[in-house]
């Protein structure tokens, strides 16, 4: 097994959340098996989540925590995101995270496009996995909302900017689980972590 770079962000806005929880476990298992890991809390970053309205053009000025993830994202092979779902999507403030900190020139590039004609990938050559916590079981995701995060997440987003395989864990119902489930989950996330994939 080679040695990976991973980046991990726990999406979670709160202090303490199951999405912590699985960023940590997952970190613990990759750093024992040998893989270089740094990991960032969504409520230690302290940044407007707001995008400006006169786009690109009049670009705020990003906040150091946002260059720091930038610059975690381009030293990283493997990204790991964990993240709760809610009302189908992502946190506000981690939304704001992809607002502010994925612009073109430093995710994606404007001035060149792929042979489909879309804006070109900067951040190519890098795998990620979502952890995403929630109360709706998967089977109600695929048929009812057809996959409608999963799908934002991987090729409106992460694909997007290059990320390939985006791979998922999905784990349901979140909101109260048993012991019995936790500690499944936990040792789900734990071999990925070992694997680093």
């Amino acid at each position: 097994m080679s040695r990976k770079k991973i980046l991990i962000l726990n999406g979670h806005p709160a202090p303490s959340s199951l999405s912590r929880l699985f960023a940590e476990t997952y970190a613990e298992a990759a750093k024992g098996a040998g893989h270089d890991v740094r990991i960032t809390h969504l409520p230690d970053m302290a940044f407007d989540p707001d995008h400006e309205t006169g786009g690109y053009a009049t670009t705020k000025q990003r906040e150091p925590v946002l260059e720091t993830f930038l610059d975690d994202l381009d030293w990283c092979g493997h990204f790991v995101l964990c993240s709760p779902m809610w009302w189908g999507g992502l946190p506000a403030k981690l939304k704001g995270v992809f607002d502010r900190a994925f612009i073109p020139g430093r995710t994606f590039s404007t001035r060149e496009t792929t042979p489909l004609g879309l804006p070109k990938p900067l951040l190519t050559g890098r795998s990620a996995r979502v952890i995403i916590t929630a109360d709706t079981p998967g089977y109600f995701m695929r048929f009812a909302y057809g996959n409608a995060l999963q799908k934002q997440l991987k090729n409106q987003i992460l694909g997007f900017c290059g990320f390939k395989p985006v791979r998922f864990s999905w784990l349901a119902p979140a909101s109260d689980p048993t012991p019995d489930q936790l500690t499944k989950w936990k040792a789900q996330i734990a071999t990925h972590g070992a694997k680093g994939d």
